[in-house]
C-alpha cells in the first residue's frame, strides 16, 4: 500500500526527477558549496511543501527526486529552487568567487514524473556519480 499525502480536499503522490545545471555548464558544485547547498535546497523545499526525497549534486548538475503538491506546477518549484539558491549563493560566497546570484543556474532543467517505477529512480540517482566516473574512464581509455 502505498502512503499518500492529503491537503484539505486532496489525497496525493506526486513524484519528480529533475535534473539542472549551472550556466553554461561550468564545474561549479564543489567544495564548502556543495555541502551547503544540500541544506539551502531542503529547506527551500519544505518552505513550499515540497520534499527532497532523493538527490545528488555532481561538479556540473543537480539529480532530485522531490515531492511537489498538486496545488504548485514544478515549473514554479523548480524556478522557485534555482531562484532563492542563486541568491544564498551569491550572499554566501559573494564575488570573490565569481557567483553573480540570478545567473548561476541555466534556464532550463529536465523533469520526469517518477510514477511506480520510485525504487528505481532514487537508485538510478544514488548511483550517478559512480556512473559518471565510470563513463569518464571508459574515454580516457580510448
Amino acid at each position: 500500500m502505498r502512503d499518500f499525502q492529503s491537503l484539505s480536499h486532496t489525497k496525493w503522490d506526486c513524484k519528480y526527477h529533475v535534473v539542472y545545471i549551472p550556466k553554461r555548464r561550468k564545474q561549479r558544485l564543489y567544495g564548502a558549496l556543495r555541502r551547503e547547498l544540500g541544506k539551502i535546497f531542503h529547506e527551500l523545499a519544505s518552505q513550499k511543501g515540497c520534499q527532497i526525497l532523493e538527490g545528488h549534486l555532481m561538479r556540473d548538475h543537480v539529480h532530485m527526486c522531490i515531492s511537489i503538491p498538486p496545488k504548485y506546477s514544478v515549473s514554479t518549484i523548480v524556478g522557485y529552487l534555482k531562484g532563492k539558491s542563486a541568491i544564498a549563493i551569491a550572499r554566501q560566497f559573494g564575488r570573490g568567487k565569481n557567483f553573480t546570484g540570478e545567473v548561476f543556474w541555466a534556464r532550463g532543467y529536465f523533469v520526469s514524473t517518477v510514477g511506480l517505477d520510485e525504487a528505481t529512480v532514487r537508485a538510478y540517482i544514488r548511483n550517478q556519480e559512480r556512473e559518471d566516473e565510470r563513463y569518464d574512464q571508459m574515454n580516457l581509455n580510448v
